[in-house]
């Protein structure tokens, strides 16, 4: 990712192994993490259970929320692609109890319709 993507506000692809060694301690037994991506210093995580927000605060980052949203509490989503002029691709995501979705932009090296499919697969089940 680069930093201009950072600071514009797109995530981009972490290894889902390095952040499976950097989130251990989130994890339930037996988790594992399917995609991982990084937005400046906050994360999105993608598990074989819920999706978890990594939000760092403040200037050092040393203060951090983890917000957990079982795939059961997804109650729609929606992808839009990057276009021609547009460099990022967007997932909107309706959560069950919550007024305003979640929304997150990715770069264009990052896959949306990988992202839409990781959410097609366990909100379905």
């Amino acid at each position: 990712m680069g930093l201009i993507d950072g600071l514009m506000g797109n995530a981009g692809r972490i290894d889902p192994a390095q952040a499976q060694q950097e989130y251990a301690k989130l994890l339930g037994n037996g988790e594992q993490i399917y995609s991982a991506y990084l937005l400046v210093r906050d994360a999105m995580l993608f598990t074989d259970r819920r999706l978890i927000l990594v939000d760092k605060q403040g200037l050092s980052g040393r203060k951090v929320s983890y917000h957990s949203i079982p795939y059961r509490s997804i109650t729609h989503f929606a992808v839009e692609t990057a276009g021609t002029f547009d460099l990022d691709a967007e997932l909107v995501i309706w959560i069950a109890g919550s007024s305003e979705p979640l929304q997150k932009r990715f770069n264009r090296q990052v896959d949306i319709y990988e992202v839409q499919g990781i959410l097609s697969h366990f909100v379905a089940v």
